[in-house]
């Protein structure tokens, strides 16, 4: 573990998560995790929060460190939920749930309209984005965020609205809410 992430705001502002070197793992970038936090807003008190790909982890440890009251993170890789599993522990966030599993899996056996923000970030080469998306939908509540990352700009499919998007390098960055 070479490498780390910083995150960028609430209780655990600037403490450091590890990212190890695996094939595919981009943690998405500290600019593009403030612009999204800003987009909705600051403090998450309360909300449910699903980190469907979490890698890092650098996603869902940001929504905890801002007040989400649940955040599950998903990450099929062994080596990388251990390490999740270690930073939860040491941070002692209680919030945090790490499953070791595949997402889409896990997703089509969760409870329709869980969550208040699902975060997409799948490796991009995977082909995962389209069905990933449609998981997620279904466990949004009605007005629910979710937040996608991809190589491209893509469309909100049914049922999405487009709110924000932003392209920083490589990454493009979405955010679509489902209409209430």
């Amino acid at each position: 573990m070479k490498h780390e992430v910083r995150i960028v705001g609430g209780q655990w502002k600037r403490t450091k998560l590890p990212v190890a070197d695996r094939p595919g793992l981009r943690p998405t970038p500290d600019r593009v995790r403030e612009t999204l936090f800003n987009w909705l807003g600051q403090d998450l008190a309360g909300w449910r929060v699903l980190d469907a790909f979490a890698g890092s982890g650098a996603l869902g440890f940001e929504a905890a460190s801002r007040g989400a009251g649940e955040v599950v993170l998903l990450e099929r890789d062994a080596l990388l939920a251990r390490s999740l599993a270690a930073s939860k522990a040491r941070l002692h966030a209680d919030a945090l749930q790490v499953h070791a599993t595949d997402a889409l899996a896990w997703m089509a056996g969760a409870a329709q309209g869980r969550f208040d923000l699902v975060l997409l970030d799948p490796p991009f080469d995977a082909g995962l984005h389209g069905p990933a998306t449609d998981a997620a939908m279904r466990l949004l509540k009605p007005g629910g965020w979710l937040y996608v990352e991809s190589d491209r700009e893509l469309a909100p499919g049914p049922g999405l609205e487009a709110h924000r998007h932003l392209k920083a390098g490589l990454v493009h960055a979405h955010l679509w809410r489902r209409a209430a």
